[in-house]
């Protein structure tokens, strides 16, 4: 294996300390960033960490400094906005620098949930109805679209403004979550068919070649009756939370073969609908009687140690230290000339 500089890019409030100084890294901010870090070096590469808040010049200021081989993409934002990670990615391949991770035309398509719809609907992907409410516009709900519904950001990640009042059952509650997405999360609103079922994620890794990880579930069983079974901020992030009610993601197991099959063969279509690579995660759902619908994809999902994309690639054979080493390698393999 050869020895690579790679420029680890992180925003600039997660650059892991050097020395832990007895803090527990699994419970740090920095968790992410600290395990990439750490892992890259133990494989042998030389590593160099670079926090990014708003100044593209740090990145060209380093490339020239250092020279790295590759860059480690661990940016989810830039300038505090998060569908600005795209234009750093960009400013990369103007550089022609490669990168791990999806290339910016993915990423802006896969970051507005509701262009990712439009998209899945011209392709005849399984998806909720839906309608987008751009910010400061008024609900208009269309009579096709019946409740219940659920109203998320356009744009923000990591079920950032959903709790169990995202789920509406009459209008005046749905402008209600409408308001509160355009003015306490900031960004336009996306109001979906709710589906009642299990959800299940599915991390792809490739560039022309694909592979599908193992089909991952959340479990949310164990949620008081009267709670709708959604990840919600407090079941995404709330370690609390999810002791007090055994929320775990796990392998689907219970699921028959050619299902998870299938599941698998519709992560990579969306994959390749919406032009990403590197690698992401596809999210969907399946109601009672089988009928799969896609939610949203994910590029550059989270890859810390004991995550989801993680424990699911050791199933597929990759410990997290040669989990790490392909993203390098599917990075160092990406043509973007020749992408279009």
């Amino acid at each position: 294996m050869k020895r690579l500089r790679v420029l680890v890019l992180m925003h600039g409030d997660l650059v892991p300390p050097e020395e832990t100084g007895g803090q527990d890294p699994t419970a740090a901010e920095w968790r992410t960033e600290y395990d990439v870090v750490t892992t890259l070096r133990k494989i042998g590469h030389d590593v160099r960490p670079l926090g990014v808040k708003s100044d593209l010049e740090v990145i060209r200021q380093a490339i020239d400094e250092y020279k790295p081989d590759i860059a480690f993409n661990l940016l989810e934002e830039f300038d505090g906005i998060a569908v600005y990670d795209q234009h750093v990615v960009s400013y990369l391949e103007l550089l022609h620098l490669p990168y791990t991770g999806c290339n910016p035309r993915g990423l802006m398509l896969a970051r507005d949930k509701a262009l990712t719809k439009k998209m899945l609907s011209f392709h005849r992907i399984p998806h909720p109805k839906f309608i987008e409410v751009p910010h400061g516009r008024v609900v208009r709900r269309p009579k096709g679209l019946a409740f219940p519904l659920i109203v998320k950001s356009t744009t923000e990640e990591a079920s950032l403004g959903i709790s169990q009042a995202s789920i509406v059952e009459e209008d005046e509650k749905l402008r209600e979550r409408v308001a509160f997405i355009h003015h306490h999360v900031g960004s336009g609103a996306l109001i979906e068919q709710y589906i009642e079922g299990r959800e299940f994620y599915v991390g792809v890794i490739g560039n022309g070649h694909l592979q599908a990880l193992p089909v991952w579930e959340l479990i949310l069983d164990k949620l008081p009756d009267d709670a709708r079974r959604i990840a919600t901020e407090r079941v995404k992030w709330s370690r609390t939370y999810q002791l007090k009610y055994g929320i775990v993601s796990q392998e689907a197991t219970q699921l028959p073969a050619r299902k998870r099959e299938e599941i698998q063969h519709l992560a990579k279509r969306v994959y390749r609908v919406l032009g990403l690579n590197g690698y992401a995660r596809i999210d969907m759902r399946m109601d009672s009687g089988g009928q799969l619908y896609v939610l949203e994809a994910n590029p550059n999902p989270q890859i810390a140690y004991r995550e989801d994309f993680a424990d699911s690639a050791e199933h597929a054979g990759y410990q997290y230290q040669e989990l790490l080493q392909e993203l390098l390698n599917v990075g160092l393999r990406w043509r973007p000339a020749k992408a279009a």
